[in-house]
């Protein structure tokens, strides 16, 4: 029997996205009269602006390879004129690309006819866009089960399928209301039930939230959070705001003029910027806020089995030269934590392993914020286990690496922590 055991891992099941939902190769859009000429241009290495100027046409688009992954909130970010709504317009063929392979659940959409696009866009995507775009001469239930309706879908299926969303996104008691009555919170939650509605494969959100005041943006973030974890759509979000991205991205795209500067999870982009224009969007961001624990969390030095015996336990923590052991049961499932002096003294008394075992433990998710861990580690005295749904032991994470990887002057801890 061995008493130091392996921990679980990221191996052990499959977790986060895996297949390819939308695969975009070679993707170019130019706006104007000599598409043809812009290209050769931009083969030939010209700028946006020397394109411009030669042939009087805008570069769109330019040379974009993307995959977006099934059930993954993917965020397209970039300033005005960078190119992301018009990359989300190339997805759904509102903007037609010039040149490329945009392939969406294993079809090729730029080989769709107007038929094929338009069942296409009915069966395949949902929309939600800035300005909510409801029908306001109908109620709030009709305006969700548009989508249906234009599908041909039965009037009490659709309705009731309409109600179900609407009671999903917390507007239950308005069905009979009028865009008209609503705020535009409530209104972006009627697009939003519309567009889930149809049960879509992907959702598309352009710049969904821009138009709403703070408080209530943030507010309709969490919601789409929660929805998210409920339903497992795949989301495609395009934003200006680096706060939202990070808050809501899985992985994120940064556009500069028409191309993709870099991808990558949020804590990706935070730590490696890929040149000086994405770490000019990381200045003043708080990293506390955005990185997690599994980006800090090591192996544990000493686990044990509850069943091992104290004797045998306090020789492997003596040997070890660490302060405390953690004590797993026979699923790998976190129990506690052992120290020597608590070891010592049910030897003395000859009882089992599991009368020394602290099981008052505070532990975190691989996913918990390092702004939550930094509160745990005020009120704590050892390294902070880090366990997976399972309640399975991942690694543990030691508070003097925090600052290691948070310099001080990018932590905020909240005044109630502070006290």
């Amino acid at each position: 029997m061995t008493n130091i055991l392996p921990i679980a891992s990221d191996d052990d099941g499959p977790e986060g996205p895996t297949r390819k939902i939308i695969s975009i190769k070679g993707l170019t859009k130019v706006f104007g009269p000599k598409p043809d000429a812009a290209i050769r241009l931009l083969e030939d290495g010209a700028s946006k602006g020397e394109v411009l100027e030669r042939t009087g046409s805008v570069v769109g688009l330019k040379d974009i390879d993307l995959d977006v992954y099934e059930g993954e909130i993917f965020v397209v970010m970039g300033l005005s004129g960078s190119g992301k709504s018009t990359l989300m317009r190339c997805l759904n063929r509102l903007v037609e690309p010039t040149r490329g392979s945009i392939v969406i659940n294993g079809t090729e959409i730029r080989d769709l006819d107007d038929k094929g696009l338009r069942n296409f866009r009915r069966t395949q995507m949902g929309m939600v866009f800035q300005n909510f775009g409801l029908l306001p001469h109908r109620t709030i239930l009709d305006n969700v089960a548009y989508g249906l309706e234009v599908r041909g879908t039965p009037a009490e299926t659709r309705r009731a399928k309409a109600q179900s969303m609407i009671e999903l996104v917390g507007l239950k008691g308005y069905e009979s209301v009028y865009p008209s009555a609503l705020s535009g919170g409530m209104k972006q939650r009627v697009g939003l039930a519309r567009a889930l509605a149809t049960d879509p494969v992907i959702l598309l959100m352009d710049e969904a939230f821009s138009a709403l005041d703070p408080l209530i943006r943030r507010s309709m973030q969490d919601e789409l959070i929660d929805l998210h974890d409920k339903l497992k759509k795949t989301i495609v979000f395009v934003t200006h705001d680096l706060d939202e991205a990070l808050r809501l991205g899985d992985r994120i795209a940064i556009m500069k003029d028409g191309e993709l500067v870099q991808v990558g999870t949020p804590e990706e982009i935070l730590s490696n910027p890929s040149n000086e224009y994405v770490a000019s969007f990381l200045n003043g961001i708080d990293r506390s806020k955005v990185m997690t624990c599994e980006s800090l969390m090591k192996r544990p030095e000493v686990v044990i089995s509850l069943k091992t015996g104290p004797r045998t336990a306090l020789k492997v923590l003596d040997d070890s030269d660490q302060a405390v052991a953690f004590v797993v049961d026979k699923d790998r499932r976190f129990t506690g934590l052992v120290k020597a002096e608590e070891l010592l003294k049910v030897i003395e008394t000859s009882k089992p392993l599991a009368a020394a075992v602290n099981t008052s433990i505070r532990t975190v998710r691989p996913d918990t914020k390092v702004e939550e861990l930094i509160a745990i580690m005020v009120e704590t005295d050892y390294p902070i286990p880090v366990l997976n749904d399972d309640g399975m032991l991942m690694g543990v994470i030691n508070p003097g690496s925090v600052m290691d990887k948070v310099r001080p002057d990018e932590v905020t801890i909240s005044e109630e922590v502070a006290a």
